[in-house]
């Protein structure tokens, strides 16, 4: 029976000298490092089709961020960028702000730590991994139709809907340390499904590693 690989990708590294988090913010571009993850990434697609993968769909979130790093794959691989709301980046109260200390602890933000499980300062882990999973499983069915079995979709998409997907694929807690996100810009959340879309294997790559030390490292940037 036909199985599928989606890819989650994270965008890559973005334009923002003031540090702010962008969040759904418009018009946040990558930066000349994030452009040169971006052609990475599609040299190691490439690479990949020429031993034998069948990569078909290519999906991006709406952000500028990520269509830019979804480029340079749609040109290597003659494929067009399908447009996918449901991986937006997490709505988040904070988008905008600088990420300090200082900055959070002001008397008019103490609202929104009422529930750090949750978050209470955006949207809910539960209902980013949700609507993230809902793409995959589109994804999916569009990669069989065009490749048949063994198929693979790549979705580019943000380090915490990413995350947030692969926690709930593995049955891990969603809670969790920013900081400790194993999902670095450009990263591979690779999720192989079966025919009746049960993930049976998660595994994570960073085909950009070299470009990694001295980029951008703001968690959910």
């Amino acid at each position: 029976m036909p199985q599928a690989t989606v890819h989650l990708l994270r965008h890559g590294e973005v334009h923002n000298p003031d540090g702010v988090l962008y969040g759904r913010l418009p018009e946040f571009h990558l930066s000349e490092r994030g452009r040169e993850m971006a052609r990475m990434l599609a040299d190691h697609f490439v690479a990949r089709v020429g031993e034998g993968a069948k990569i078909v769909h290519l999906v991006a979130s709406p952000l500028t961020r990520a269509q830019e790093t979804a480029m340079p794959t749609a040109e290597a691989l003659n494929l067009e960028i399908s447009i996918e709301p449901r991986i937006i980046e997490a709505e988040n109260h904070f988008q905008g702000l600088h990420p300090t200390k200082s900055e959070f602890l002001k008397p008019k933000h103490w609202l929104y730590f009422r529930n750090p499980l949750r978050p209470s300062w955006g949207e809910p882990y539960k209902e980013q991994a949700a609507r993230v999973l809902a793409a995959v499983e589109d994804a999916r069915l569009k990669a069989i139709e065009l490749g048949g079995d063994g198929a693979e979709a790549i979705l580019v998409s943000h380090q915490l809907p990413i995350w947030s997907t692969r926690l709930t694929a593995e049955g891990r807690r969603l809670a969790h340390d920013p900081r400790k996100r194993e999902c670095t810009l450009t990263s591979l959340t690779s999720l192989t499904l079966d025919d009746d879309g049960k993930i049976i294997r998660v595994e994570y790559s960073e085909p950009a590693a070299a470009l990694l030390p001295g980029a951008a490292s703001t968690p959910g940037a």
